[in-house]
C-alpha cells in the first residue's frame, strides 16, 4: 500500500462525493464490527456494489476523460465494430437469437456493435443488458437514445440472468471487476487469507486459511514462499451462470490479465489488486471507498477451466491486438474518411500496441451447441502464442 505521503496529488472530490464516500466508510466499519474482520472480497463487493454508494452502483462518473479510466470502447467505435462482426455469423446462424451484454458501462459499446449489426444486416431480436447500476443504466438509455434512438426499442434492461439464452453473450472488462480474495502463503508455506479490520482506519490482518473452497484453489496453485495474490472464487460461480443459460450460441469476454503461468509467476510476488481514481493507477484499496475502482487481472486459465468444466468449448484465446487486426480494424480504419483517420489512427495505436492495451488485454470467446463454417471473426489467427 502506498502510504498517503507517497500519492501523487490527486483531485479532490466534491462534498458530495466525499459525503458518500464516509458514509460507505462507515457502512463498511458497521459489517467489520459486526464480525471483527472481513474478507477483502466483501471489501471489495461493499467499495463496488454497495446500492446508492459503491463504485457501480453510485452516481460517481467513472468512464471517459472526465472519471477514474478510458475502456476500448471510449477510445475508438471501431472496438465495437470489430465486437460486432464476431458477434455476426453467430447470429446469422441462430436466426439472429439475441445479444446481453453484461456491464454496459456508458452504453457506448452497445450503441456501435447495433450499429454495425445493423450494416450488416443482422440486428439480433433483442439487445439485453445487464448492470447493477440504475444509474448507469439511465446513462445507457440517454447513450442509445442519442447514438442509434431507431434501435431503441431492441434493447431491454435485465434485472436477472434469463434461464435460457440462444444468441450472443459478451462483456467487456467485466471480469477484472468480479470481487476477488486474497491470499497469501508466508516463508514456512502456511497459507493465510488476507481481511480488512478497522483500527482508526483500514487496515490488513491475515488469517489462517480455513478448510474450504479457497483453500483448495490456493493449496493447487503452489505458490513460492512470501507470496501475495488474488483469487477470484466468485468468477467461477459468474462462469457457471453463463453457461448454465446459454443453450446455443458464444460467450465472449475481452479483458487485461494473464495465463496462470503468468499471472503466479515468482516475479509477481504481492499481486495485481490497484485501485483507479480519475486516471490515477494506485496500490492503496482503501483510498476514498465508493469513489474509487477496484480491480485484479484476470486468470485466464481459472476462466478456461471453469467454462470447460461446465461443457463449453474453447473457441479462441489472443491478445486484443491479434483479435482486432483479424476481426477487421485495419479494414475499417481504412475506409474512414481523411477528417477521422487520424484520431482514429491514434486510438487504434494504443489498442493494439503492445506497450499500451494490445498484449495486456486478452480476448476469450467460448460456445455451446454450435457448428459454424469457419472460425470466428477475431479468433481465425490464432496461434500458439497464447496457451492457457
Amino acid at each position: 500500500m502506498l502510504p498517503s505521503q507517497d500519492k501523487p496529488q490527486l483531485p479532490l472530490p466534491a462534498p458530495d462525493a466525499r459525503a458518500a464516500s464516509e458514509a460507505l466508510t462507515d457502512a463498511i466499519r458497521a459489517e467489520i464490527a459486526a464480525h471483527g474482520w472481513i474478507s477483502f472480497a466483501d471489501y471489495m463487493r461493499m467499495a463496488l456494489y454497495t446500492p446508492g454508494l459503491g463504485y457501480y452502483a453510485g452516481g460517481a462518473a467513472k468512464f471517459g476523460q472526465g472519471g477514474d479510466f478510458v475502456t476500448a470502447p471510449e477510445l475508438s467505435p471501431l472496438f465495437g465494430a470489430c465486437v460486432a462482426a464476431t458477434l455476426a455469423p453467430v447470429l446469422q446462424a441462430l436466426d439472429r437469437g439475441e445479444v446481453l451484454e453484461f456491464g454496459a458501462g456508458t452504453g457506448q459499446l452497445a450503441a456501435q456493435v447495433l450499429a454495425e449489426l445493423e450494416r450488416l444486416d443482422c440486428l439480433p431480436r433483442r439487445y439485453l443488458i445487464v448492470d447493477v447500476s440504475a444509474e448507469l443504466a439511465a446513462r445507457q438509455r440517454a447513450t442509445l437514445a442519442a447514438l442509434v434512438p431507431h434501435l431503441l426499442d431492441r434493447v431491454q434492461w435485465l434485472d436477472r440472468l434469463p434461464q435460457r439464452f440462444a444468441g450472443c453473450i459478451f462483456g467487456n472488462e467485466v471480469l477484472d471487476a468480479i470481487p476477488c480474495d486474497l491470499v497469501y502463503r508466508d516463508s514456512a508455506g502456511a497459507l493465510f487469507e488476507r481481511g480488512v479490520v478497522w483500527k482508526d482506519g483500514f487496515h490488513w490482518e491475515d488469517r489462517l486459511l480455513a478448510p474450504g473452497p479457497l483453500l483448495s484453489l490456493a493449496s493447487a496453485l503452489e505458490l513460492p514462499p512470501d507470496y501475495l495474490t488474488e483469487i477470484q472464487p466468485q468468477m467461477h460461480g459468474f462462469v457457471h451462470s453463463v453457461a448454465d443459460m446459454l443453450e446455443r450460441g458464444i460467450a465472449l469476454f475481452v479483458d487485461y490479465g494473464f495465463p496462470a503461468s503468468e499471472y503466479y509467476h515468482a516475479q509477481r510476488n504481492r499481486g495485481t489488486l490497484m485501485a483507479h481514481y480519475r486516471h490515477h493507477s494506485l496500490n492503496d484499496p482503501f483510498f476514498l471507498p465508493g469513489l474509487s475502482d477496484l480491480t485484479c487481472h484476470v486468470d485466464f486459465s481459472a476462466v478456461y477451466s471453469s467454462a470447460d468444466a461446465c461443457g463449453l468449448q474453447l473457441e479462441g484465446y489472443v491478445s486484443q491486438a491479434q483479435y482486432l487486426l483479424d476481426a477487421g480494424l485495419p479494414e475499417r480504419l481504412a475506409a474512414l474518411p481523411q477528417a477521422q483517420y487520424l484520431s482514429a489512427a491514434s486510438a487504434t495505436h494504443k489498442l493494439t500496441s503492445p506497450a499500451e492495451m494490445g498484449e495486456l488485454f486478452k480476448a476469450i470467446a467460448f460456445s455451446r451447441n454450435l457448428a459454424l463454417p469457419s472460425l470466428l471473426p477475431g479468433f481465425r489467427a490464432a496461434d500458439d502464442s497464447y496457451r492457457l
